[in-house]
């Protein structure tokens, strides 16, 4: 699946195809099969309208079994190199992704995140279940991270409702490095779904903020995770870094 942009603007953003229903169709009872992941709360994902699938993030098989676990059809954001190789990997690359309902993007701060965060207001506008993970990136010490407003952006932004999502296990399964998964059972957990508007409209950055630490908590209550009280981010590499975070602290 492609999102085109013409110089006129963005296209409709198109529905998966074939190679989607097929991988879906084939991988999620192979994957409960040998993996056998314990899945709880299935019945707290809205069968239709918008909704954001908001979970913490450990691995890379994170963005393959949310998916596959999921009882509705779920996209989410991946990063771009993986939909532009050549040859035959590139080919295997393509199709996998596809299949498991990624969505290429360009990855990045400033203007990339917030081009990110508009395509992904798109995905969710066509009344869509968009998954993504607030922390921003994978946690590598297996601590809860803070979460980025992006998410409390789209939340009040589009009106949909938030499902929590706890991973426990993941991390175990395929550790940062492996290649394959490890045959190790997982949990999958879905929390009840999360109203956020009454927080205010998306412009205002205390609203974003709150509807962000309320999807957090609700992480937390799912997964039991240590938390880390600050972003999962590598330190400032120079002085000005450092003064841009301190006036700027929010993070998409």
């Amino acid at each position: 699946m492609t999102i085109h942009e013409p110089d006129d603007g963005p296209a409709p953003v198109q529905r998966p195809g074939l190679t989607y229903y097929l991988g879906r169709w084939i991988m999620a009872p192979i994957a409960k099969i040998v993996y056998r992941p314990r899945v709880i709360g299935r019945k707290n994902v809205p069968r239709h309208g918008k909704v954001i699938l908001a979970s913490n993030h450990q691995s890379f098989i994170d963005s393959i079994l949310i998916p596959l676990m999921s009882p509705r059809r779920v996209q989410f954001l991946a990063k771009s190199h993986y939909f532009e190789g050549t040859g035959l990997k590139g080919r295997i690359s393509r199709s996998f992704f596809t299949a498991i309902g990624a969505v290429g993007v360009r990855r990045g701060a400033g203007q990339a995140a917030q081009e990110a965060l508009e395509q992904s207001r798109r995905i969710i506008d066509t009344g869509a279940a968009f998954a993504l993970y607030p922390e921003g990136t994978r946690s590598l010490d297996g601590r809860l991270y803070k979460g980025r407003t992006g998410v409390g952006w789209l939340a009040l932004t589009t009106g949909a409702k938030v499902v929590p999502v706890g991973l426990i296990g993941t991390d175990e399964m395929q550790p940062v490095g492996a290649k394959f998964p490890r045959v190790r059972r997982v949990t999958v957990a879905f929390g009840e779904p999360l109203d956020l508007a009454h927080y205010g409209p998306p412009e205002s950055g205390r609203a974003r903020r709150q509807a962000t630490d309320e999807i957090m908590a609700a992480i937390h209550a799912l997964t039991g995770q240590e938390l880390a009280g600050t972003y999962n981010e590598a330190p400032p590499a120079n002085p000005v870094e450092r003064v841009k975070r301190v006036l700027h602290p929010e993070r998409l």
